[in-house]
């Protein structure tokens, strides 16, 4: 049986990671093995960092939150367990826009769950 290279196939993929790592330093711009090597890390850290995000978000607005009830005299914990009495649905992200940019509507909703 012949053998079978790959030829245009395995050039073709060898030229898409080697452009996925352009920018990288020393052989692993310009090695294959090497440069393979970086851009199946960095999906992986970038796999990782699109989870982490969502997480990262959620604990800034909570901060935000916590932060904006303190003139309140009530704990986050004590406020969204308000909320879900109440059957009161806006989001911590809803939440934090509106004690940041609204303090007047935030101090309503708080209001209306300390009912």
């Amino acid at each position: 049986m012949t053998r079978v290279k790959g030829g245009p196939r395995a050039h073709q993929r060898h030229r898409k990671i080697l452009k996925a790592a352009k920018g990288y330093r020393m052989s692993r711009s310009t090695l294959f093995k090497r440069a393979n090597e970086a851009v199946m890390r960095a999906g992986e850290h970038a796999f990782h960092g699109r989870k982490e995000r969502k997480r990262d978000f959620r604990r800034l607005w909570i901060q935000r939150i916590t932060a904006a009830l303190t003139t309140f005299d009530i704990s986050y914990s004590r406020f969204i367990a308000l909320l879900k009495k109440k059957n009161i649905t806006i989001n911590r992200k809803m939440l934090s826009q509106l004690a940041i940019i609204d303090p007047e509507g935030f101090k309503s909703v708080v209001e209306e769950a300390k009912k």
